[in-house]
């Protein structure tokens, strides 16, 4: 029997990147990243490896297809081994959200910890964030989120989260892969008193949930707030938080069953918010996906309030108050450019990452900046947490709307967004569409007649053979003349798969 050769990475390595790489991010703007230490870096890689099963978060399938119990196992072998020392026994917390395939995959993960020696630490539901929160201020080696987010209950998801609490380096994925596909000999079974131990960790949930609370700079006594759980993590402690602050609490899609998951509800579904804020009469709502680290909002006329308006609201505060480290937040390239214009007229510098909360994150650690996110709900405050909390986002929009002292509604009416249109574009190869002379033609063509008054991007899809085209401008029909130009283009040139 051949056993598994294993890299683990090294300590000096480590210390070396963090006085290292930032410098180079600055100078080159490099989109990957080099394994480092907790202030440094949440994921690893000098290079993108190309990954069979992990994807941007984590390895994500249709549950017994794509994404099997044999593969837990091995994931589980693999992380207990790699974390077990000659001298410490490695301490692995797990959660997971509603999904019904949960329970199959969190059994799997267990057995697979414990067989190669690990202890394993359940938190059973619960949301993503808080699994990063207590890995760092419990010690754990590491942690694991079954979750697929906000994709439909029969997918599921394994997101290792490394002692950091950031995403697990790229190059330990890299290894996991090839030993779930037998590229690197057998790992032994523990014997004896080295068998893992599985402990129930309800406690932890409880721990993060007062965290949360205390985080809040007052009550909110006399506030109506609206709140839509997605039938998923949220519904253990959401509910709770705002009931221990105060407020008067209006809650739906609370009572997950295992297949509810994100069904026409959550943060994904706006429109069942906005019909339950608007009949109650609310305040507020807020809107959370499968594991609550996103959330969207909104306001007491019904207007959704989506990342662009929460980064405003909390960039305008955080500046206020001299929390806006470097007066910078930092956007994805979907950002509307009405939050660029609003940016400029308060003063506040912006970066713009390409599209994806990792690179959000390396960005905001970089750079030690405090805030960041997407306009799909995805925001970051570094000052209390190293990844998306759509839970802690919803806390910071209500310190932002208290301290204001005015409704939502008329906060949120300061930011302008602009007209958008993305249309999504189905074709033969995405390679070849984009990179057509003709397509580049009307892509500068378009450019040059929207001038300030709007933009254009073409993006091609990460998982599907897509090129996505959106534009925005001061008018919807302007929108739509222009995206109809690429879109005429495309198919001129044959590259449209009809």
């Amino acid at each position: 029997m051949r056993t598994a050769h294993i890299k683990r990475l090294p300590c000096r390595r480590k210390k070396f990147v963090a006085f290292f790489l930032p410098l180079v991010y600055n100078v080159l703007h490099m989109d990957f990243w080099v394994n480092a230490p907790k202030q440094i870096m949440p994921r690893g890689g000098g290079l993108e490896i190309s990954m069979k099963y992990f994807g941007t978060d984590g390895f994500r399938g249709e549950a017994n297809e794509s994404l099997t119990v044999e593969h837990a196992y091995k994931v589980g072998r693999f992380l207990g081994y790699y974390y077990n020392k000659e001298n410490h026994r490695a301490k692995v917390v797990i959660g997971k959200d509603t999904r019904l395939s949960g329970y199959m995959f969190e059994s799997a993960l267990v057995s697979g910890l414990t067989a190669s020696g690990a202890d394993v630490y359940e938190l059973h539901v619960t949301t993503t964030p808080s699994v990063s929160y207590l890995i760092r201020e419990e010690n754990f080696d590491c942690g694991i989120m079954i979750s697929a987010s906000h994709n439909p209950y029969y997918d599921n998801g394994i997101k290792v989260i490394n002692e950091q609490g950031y995403k697990l380096e790229p190059e330990v994925e890299e290894q996991i892969e090839r030993y779930i596909d037998g590229e690197m000999g057998e790992i032994p079974l523990v014997k004896r008193e080295k068998i893992g131990r599985c402990y129930d960790y309800a406690k932890g949930r409880e721990r993060y949930k007062q965290y949360l609370i205390g985080l809040a700079k007052e009550r909110f006594d006399g506030r109506t707030i609206a709140l839509d759980l997605a039938n998923g993590s949220a519904s253990v402690m959401a509910r709770e938080i705002f009931e221990e602050l105060g407020a008067q609490v209006i809650v739906r899609n609370d009572q997950p069953n295992g297949t509810n998951i994100n069904r026409e509800c959550g943060s994904t579904h706006i429109e069942t918010l906005q019909g339950l804020v608007y009949d109650t009469g609310a305040d507020i709502g807020f809107a959370y996906d499968g594991d609550a680290d996103r959330c969207l909002a909104v306001d007491d006329e019904g207007k959704v309030i989506d990342g662009d308006h929460i980064m405003y609201l909390c960039g305008k505060l955080f500046k206020e108050q001299g929390r806006l480290n470097r007066d910078t937040v930092v956007t994805t390239v979907m950002s509307n450019m009405g939050l660029y214009k609003a940016f400029d007229k308060l003063g506040i510098r912006y970066e713009k990452t390409a599209v994806g909360d990792k690179y959000v994150c390396e960005n905001m650690i970089a750079n030690d900046y405090s805030i960041g996110g997407e306009n799909s709900g995805h925001i970051i405050f570094r000052e209390h947490a190293v990844t998306g909390d759509g839970i802690l986002t919803s806390l910071m929009i209500m310190e932002a709307w208290m301290h204001y002292g005015k409704p939502m509604s008329l906060l949120t009416n300061e930011l302008v967004i602009y007209p958008q249109l993305l249309v999504n574009v189905r074709v033969k190869d995405k390679l070849a569409a984009r990179g057509d002379e003709d397509v580049r033609k009307a892509e500068r063509e378009a450019e040059e007649a929207l001038g300030d008054s709007g933009r254009l991007l073409l993006r091609e899809s990460g998982t599907e053979p897509l090129i996505r085209v959106m534009v925005e401008a001061e008018t919807d029909e302007m929108c739509k003349k222009y995206v109809n130009h690429i879109v005429h283009a495309l198919k001129e040139k044959g590259h449209i798969l009809e």
